[in-house]
């Protein structure tokens, strides 16, 4: 284990959480418990996680009417940057079936009276800067490759998969793409749980998750690999099956959270 030590917050001195070091059956499990937990909650999580497809469907649309193609590909990967914001109230769930406590729909937006609330506002606006700054370089690759001018027809798809500078685009937009994803990876893979478990702040929350990546590189590598191949499976076709993906990815973020932090119990919150 490591620890912290301690944060000088505004509160004062804080206990901060110690960090474990997890193997990849921890990994296992905590995807399992996730199942377990949509299974138990399917029509509940089904119904929050539906706001996730549309959004990606409807940004698709958006794009491919308003010849702004280029940008189809990055918009809809660049949901799993915000997906952890979004997940919040799924999070919740899990916290409350964990507890024995009601899980209707409605208590997701319980959150909105956890003491921790400022700093998950500002932990998601974190988030949705990194997501503007990846579809700013998205599109500042496609400008340099292709030159100003948008896609005007769907053959801009056929050009990128069968012109060199169209492999260009696909390569160095996967790597472009891979380093904000480490980086919200780091930021957020447990960050947004603990600040529902533990009013800690935005600083110290966002310093225990890269802590936590620090300290478990290989498991955490490979906990962003599975989320990142469940998405993309998750998003074929139309987005649909993001419905069932996206809460089994959440609540086995909570479950991952729990195997990682190790609290001091008596530093909780309750919301109800």
């Amino acid at each position: 284990m490591t620890n912290l030590n301690i944060y000088f917050g505004q509160r004062g001195i804080a206990a901060v959480p110690t960090i474990r070091r997890i193997e990849l059956r921890d990994i296992r499990e905590a995807l399992a418990n996730g199942a377990k937990d949509f299974y138990a909650m399917p029509s509940h999580l089904a119904f929050l996680a539906a706001i996730y497809p549309l959004c990606g469907v409807v940004l698709a649309y958006v794009t491919s009417q308003q010849n702004a193609l280029q940008l189809v590909f990055p918009l809809s990967s660049g949901f799993a940057l915000i997906g952890p914001f979004a997940a919040v109230g799924l999070f919740e769930m899990s916290r409350r079936r964990e507890l024995g406590l009601g899980v209707s729909w409605k208590y997701a937006l319980n959150v909105l009276r956890s003491p921790s609330i400022p700093s998950i506002a500002a932990l998601g606006v974190v988030l949705l800067a990194i997501f503007a700054a990846w579809i700013a370089a998205a599109q500042l690759l496609y400008t340099t490759l292709f030159g100003p001018m948008a896609p005007v027809s769907i053959d801009f798809l056929g050009e990128v998969v069968s012109t060199e500078r169209g492999w260009i685009l696909i390569g160095i937009g996967c790597l472009i793409g891979f380093c904000f994803a480490v980086v919200t990876l780091a930021v957020s893979v447990v960050s947004f749980p603990l600040l529902l478990d533990r009013d800690v702040g935005a600083t110290m929350a966002i310093a225990t998750s890269i802590e936590a990546v620090w300290e478990n590189p290989i498991t955490m590598t490979f906990w962003g690999f599975i989320v990142a191949a469940a998405l993309l499976i998750g998003s074929l076709p139309f987005f649909i099956g993001l419905a069932i993906v996206m809460p089994i990815l959440g609540h086995a973020t909570w479950h991952l959270y729990r195997k990682v932090i190790v609290c001091d119990t008596t530093q909780g919150h309750s919301i109800g």
